[in-house]
């Protein structure tokens, strides 16, 4: 089968295509831009990837290795409905489907149980926790990841395995397509709004997905606020366990994470939990999460309220061993999910010594919302917070007032939850180049 690939160089996208090709499909595909991880999949064998994404290209190709089945993101036709490549295959009978549906059929081809992690916040860590564990004990696994690791790729198909780790996203109602042997739900806040319009619309979703779930693993809080039955499938967590802070990971929702990937590997494998605690405290880390770029500056994907805190609770760890400022460099991921949670960003800062916000990143906007600017979302903030906070723009001034924090050996750090073009490009493109 002949799998055709779009946007085969993102995080969602591209990890998917290399599992498709390690699982004996024939893959192609396209991107806009020959950025790293689209040269990184032809090193692997996937050669037939178009740059650009005309009708004539998807149709050239197409004559040469006809194509059985075309896999997009969820965010194609929502930004583009017109898209060239939908329109052909619309108009040649090709299969389409999101990522899901070809998740599926290789999840049943290949006989694994799905092991898939869902949740407002901690997803990704919690993921590449779990796939850490499987690698510390030795046991072949195959998962698909939102984010780069340094023990693996970030998607990987293993004849051997049993288990499948998948990082399954609530946007769009994508995890409603999966059955999981077992799910563990990082965290539940509302999120999404230009899909669940309302906080009920939203919790109604993961609970659903829960009762699609053969087992789950979960925190107290979040089993109450969904109003969850009693049934012996749930394996209920409670965030004041005092073993959680044997783990020696920095950052309290981290060792949450790390707990939650414990139990479940727990409860997979039967083995000792004090055996996992020790394995977690050697966990590297994921990219973009609190990921240093050089001496003193960070990047982290905080883009909610929840996130941001986690981001927080790690800073403040790491700079009171230092005796380290902490400076915080702002950029909200989209303006509509700022009219929903501006007010919520009220004392999430605390522990900084100054913050920088930032202009919005702009993706898949209502154009019926006006933009909130960094002066406007600032208010929100309490009023000791507003004291230290200052707008600015990801321009010379900010970096210049960068390098001076990081001169006086304060501890920098960047939150954006985008792509290119967004604050976490910029930091690296200013300091690590």
């Amino acid at each position: 089968m002949h799998i055709y690939f779009s946007g085969i160089g993102g995080v969602g996208i591209g990890p998917l295509a290399l599992i498709a090709k390690q699982a004996g499909y024939e893959v192609s595909g396209s991107d806009l831009s020959d950025g790293q991880y689209v040269q990184y999949l032809r090193s692997q064998g996937i050669t037939d990837i178009n740059i650009g994404q005309t009708r004539n290209q998807i149709f050239e190709l197409n004559i040469r290795k006809p194509i059985d089945w075309f896999v997009y993101s969820s965010a194609l036709p929502k930004t583009n409905s017109h898209h060239p490549e939908i329109l052909f295959c619309r108009e040649n009978d090709i299969k389409m489907s999101k990522r899901d549906e070809l998740l599926n059929k290789i999840l049943e081809e290949k006989n694994l149980k799905l092991i898939a992690i869902a949740g407002t916040h901690g997803k990704t860590t919690t993921t590449s926790m779990v796939v850490w564990l499987f690698k510390k004990l030795g046991l072949p696994v195959s998962y698909s990841l939102g984010a780069k690791i340094s023990f693996g790729d970030m998607g990987h198909y293993d004849r051997k395995s049993e288990y499948f780790v998948y990082e399954c996203d609530e946007f769009d109602r994508n995890f409603l397509a999966f059955h999981p042997h077992l799910s563990i739900i990082s965290g539940v806040a509302y999120d999404h709004h230009e899909i669940f319009p309302t906080e009920e619309n939203y919790q109604t979703a993961f609970r659903d997905f829960i009762a699609q779930s053969k087992n789950v693993v979960m925190w107290q809080d979040d089993y109450t606020k969904l109003k969850l039955p009693k049934d012996k499938k749930f394996t209920i967590e409670k965030y004041d366990d005092q073993q959680i802070d044997q783990i020696q990971q920095p950052g309290l929702y981290n060792r949450r994470d790390a707990w939650l990937a414990i139990q479940s590997m727990h409860q997979i494998t039967g083995d000792y939990t004090e055996k996992f605690i020790e394995y977690m405290g050697e966990f590297p880390g994921v990219a973009r999460r609190f990921e240093r770029i050089v001496e003193n500056l960070y990047s982290d994907d905080a883009h909610t309220p929840e996130k941001i805190l986690g981001c927080m609770s790690v800073a403040r760890e790491l700079a009171n061993k230092t005796k380290q400022k902490i400076v915080v460099v702002y950029e909200p991921l989209t303006n509509r999910r700022m009219h929903y949670l501006g007010a919520e960003h009220h004392s999430v800062f605390d522990g900084a010594s100054a913050i920088y916000w930032v202009p919005s990143y702009l993706a898949r906007e209502d154009p019926k919302l006006k933009v909130l600017s960094p002066e406007e979302l600032i208010t929100h903030l309490s009023p000791e917070l507003q004291e230290i906070a200052k707008p600015m723009k990801a321009d010379k001034n900010l970096r210049i007032l960068i390098q001076n924090h990081l001169k006086a050996g304060d501890m920098v750090v960047g939150m954006a939850g985008g792509g290119s073009g967004s604050l976490d490009e910029w930091l690296r493109k200013e300091f690590a180049s």
